[in-house]
C-alpha cells in the first residue's frame, strides 16, 4: 500500500539523498519500451517472442499481474488472469469522502528518476504534489512546538535516518540482527549536546518512521535498513488518486487477456520440468474450475503467502518457505476526516490561491505550506496501554486547487492501527457509531491543530473514512512488506522469493515483496516485478535461460 517506505513523505533533506546511496536498478531497459503512447520508445515485442501456443496463468490482477500480462501479451503469449476480488487493482483502489475521491491504498510515487509510474502519471495528466515546507510538531503534552525547535528536531531525525541508511548499506554484513533503527538513533543522540528533554523529543519524533513501514520503529531492522531505500528524486503525493494510472497500466490486459474475477485460487499444482516433455502447472479455483497453464505467475501478497502456503502442491521448498516467513508485513492504515473548511490553515490557503494567476506559482506557494503535522506520543489521550500512539497527519487542503479539499489524512500503524480497526470492524461506515468511534480517536489530535475553535462549525467533522486492510484476506491482512529486527538474510530472502520455483517448476512470484531493492513495498516495485518475471518466463520458454530446458 503502499506502502511504504521512504515511503510517505518528502519533508526533509534525506529524501533527496545523493545518488551515492542508490543501488543500480536490476531491470532491463527494453522492458520499458512499449508501444503505448505514454512511452514513445519503439516496441520490442519481437525480441524473445514466445511460441504462439504458450498459455500463461497470472494469479492476481494487481499492478504486478497487470504489468506482467502486458509484457507477455507483447511477446505473443495467451494470458489468463485469475482474481479473487470483483475488481482489478489489488491494493490500489479508491473511495470518496465529502464527494472527493481518495486512495485507500497507495498515495505516493516514490522517487522520480527513471520511474515509469511517473511517466504514466504524466501521460494521464494525473495531478501530483510534493511539499518542501516545514512540518508542524505537537509535543507529548499537546503543545505546538515553536518553529525553531521543530526544525532542529526534524533535521536531526531525518539526517540521522539518512546516516543509518548509509551505515546499513555499507555494513549490513557485520551489523548484529538484533539492532534496530531505534537503537541507532539513540546512539547518535548521545553524541549530541542536546538536553535530555530535546533527546526525548527526537526519540518521539523518530517514531514517525512507523508511518512509513507500517510497524513501530523499534521493529525496524538496522541490518537491513538499506532495503528501505528508494529511487532518487522527489516523492510525489498522487493528488488526483491512482485511478487513471491503474486504468492505463491495465489497458493491455483488459484488451488482450482473459480476466476471471470473483474466483479465488485454492490450489496450485506444479511438476518439475523434464527434457523434451511438455510442462504444465494446474490451478484450481473456489468455483471448481481447473486451468492448465505452461507457466504460472503468483502475485499473492506476502501476508497472504504466509498464511496459505498449503495452496501449493508439492509444498514450497524449505528455503522458499523460510524466506516467506522471514520478511515481515506491515499494518499501515489510514483515516480521512473531512471538515466544512480547512480551519488549520485557512489564511495560508487563501494566500496561495491569490498569489498569482499562474498555476506554477500557486503550486510553489502551496508546496511551502506545512503539509504534515506530527503528533508525538500523546499524554493527553485516554487510550489503552499500548505504545506508539503517535500520529502523522497530512493536510489535503494544501494540494493543488483542482484536488484540494478540507480533509486531514491520518496515517496509523502497528498496535494503534489494530486497535482502531478492531473497534470499527463490525460498524457500517454510514452509522452514528462509526462516526463517533473515529471522532473519539481523532478529536484529541485535530483539536490541537492551529486555528481550532470548539465553538466554530468549521472545526466540526462532517465525515470519516477509515481503511481496514488488516481485515482484508486478499491484501494479506496488512499493507506491504518491511524488515524486522532479528532478520538474518533479508536481502537473500527477497532474492529467493523472486526466483520462487520458476526455472525448476514453472511457478513464479511477483509483487512488491519481490521487487528490485530500490522499489520494495511500492507500486513501482510491483510494476517492475511483473516486468522482470515476464522477461524471465520469455527466457525460459525460448530456451535462453541456461539449463532451464536441459
Amino acid at each position: 500500500m503502499e506502502c511504504r517506505t521512504n515511503r510517505l513523505i518528502q519533508t526533509t533533506k534525506w529524501l533527496q539523498a545523493s545518488s551515492n546511496i542508490m543501488k543500480p536498478i536490476p531491470t532491463h531497459e527494453r522492458l520499458h519500451q512499449q508501444s503505448k503512447s505514454w512511452n514513445s520508445s519503439k516496441d520490442s515485442s519481437a525480441a524473445l517472442a514466445l511460441p504462439k501456443s504458450s498459455h500463461i496463468g497470472i494469479i492476481g490482477a494487481g499492478l504486478a499481474g497487470l504489468r506482467c500480462a502486458d509484457i507477455l501479451l507483447q511477446k505473443g503469449a495467451r494470458v489468463t488472469i485469475l482474481e479473487a476480488r470483483d475488481r482489478i487493482g489489488g491494493r490500489i483502489c479508491q473511495s470518496d469522502i465529502g464527494g472527493t475521491p481518495v486512495d485507500l491504498g497507495p498515495n505516493w510515487i516514490h522517487g522520480t528518476e527513471n520511474n515509469p509510474i511517473v511517466s504514466i502519471s504524466k501521460y494521464t495528466k494525473t495531478v501530483t504534489h510534493s511539499w518542501d515546507g516545514p512540518q508542524v510538531i505537537i509535543d507529548s503534552s499537546g503543545r505546538l512546538l515553536d518553529a525553531q525547535d521543530a526544525t532542529k528536531f526534524s533535521e536531526f531525525t531525518w539526517e540521522t535516518i539518512d546516516k543509518a541508511l548509509d551505515h546499513s548499506r555499507k555494513n549490513a554484513a557485520t551489523i548484529p540482527p538484533n539492532l534496530s533503527l531505534c537503537d541507532y538513533i539513540r546512539e547518535e543522540l548521545e553524541k549530541t549536546t542536546f538536553s535530555q528533554s530535546e533527546k526525548e523529543a527526537c526519540m518521539e519524533l523518530s517514531k514517525s518512521w512507523g508511518a512509513y513501514i507500517g510497524s513501530p520503529v523499534d521493529r525496524q531492522s538496522l541490518k537491513f535498513f538499506f532495503l528501505e531505500e528508494c529511487l532518487d528524486g522527489t516523492n510525489l503525493f498522487v493528488a488526483s488518486t491512482y485511478k487513471d494510472i491503474l486504468q492505463t497500466a491495465a489497458e493491455p490486459a483488459l484488451e488482450g487477456a482473459k480476466i476471471c474475477l470473483n474466483d479465488p485460487v485454492v490450489s496450485v499444482k506444479t511438476e518439475p520440468r523434464k527434457p523434451r516433455v511438455e510442462h504444465h502447472v494446474t490451478v484450481s479455483t473456489a468455483s471448481g474450475k481447473e486451468y492448465v497453464f505452461d507457466e504460472v505467475v503468483a502475485t499473492f501478497p506476502l501476508g497472504w503467502l504466509k498464511k496459505n502456503k498449503s495452496v501449493f502442491s508439492p509444498p514450497l521448498s524449505p528455503r522458499l518457505s523460510t524466506a516467506i516467513d522471514s520478511i515481515s508485513y506491515g499494518q499501515l492504515e489510514k483515516v480521512y476526516v473531512h471538515f466544512p473548511e480547512a480551519f488549520w490553515n485557512v489564511e495560508g490557503i487563501k494566500e496561495a490561491s491569490n498569489a498569482s494567476n499562474s498555476a506554477e506559482d500557486e503550486a510553489r506557494h502551496l508546496a511551502l505550506m506545512p503539509g504534515f503535522t506530527q503528533f508525538l506520543n500523546p499524554n493527553y489521550v485516554d487510550r489503552p496501554a499500548i505504545p506508539f500512539w503517535n500520529q502523522e497527519c497530512l493536510s489535503l487542503a494544501t494540494l493543488p486547487k483542482s484536488c484540494a479539499h478540507p480533509t486531514l489524512l491520518f496515517y496509523t500503524y502497528g498496535p494503534c492501527a489494530a486497535h482502531i480497526v478492531n473497534k470499527i470492524s463490525s460498524l457500517s461506515p454510514e452509522s452514528k457509531e462509526y462516526f463517533e468511534t473515529l471522532d473519539g480517536f481523532l478529536h484529541p489530535f485535530y483539536s490541537r491543530m492551529p486555528g481550532y475553535d470548539p465553538d466554530s462549525p468549521s472545526c466540526k467533522p462532517i465525515a470519516f473514512l477509515a481503511t481496514k486492510w488488516q481485515l482484508d484476506p486478499w491484501a494479506g491482512n496488512g499493507s506491504y512488506s518491511n524488515f524486522q529486527v532479528g532478520l538474518k538474510e533479508g536481502d537473500r530472502d527477497i532474492e529467493i522469493m523472486r526466483e520462487a520455483a520458476g526455472v525448476e517448476r514453472g511457478l513464479w512470484f511477483a509483487g512488491e515483496h519481490t521487487a528490485p531493492f530500490v522499489a520494495l513495498g511500492t507500486t513501482l516495485g510491483a510494476y517492475w516485478s511483473g516486468e522482470l518475471v515476464a522477461e524471465k518466463i520469455c527466457e525460459v520458454l525460448t530456451g535462453k535461460e541456461k539449463g532451464a530446458r536441459e
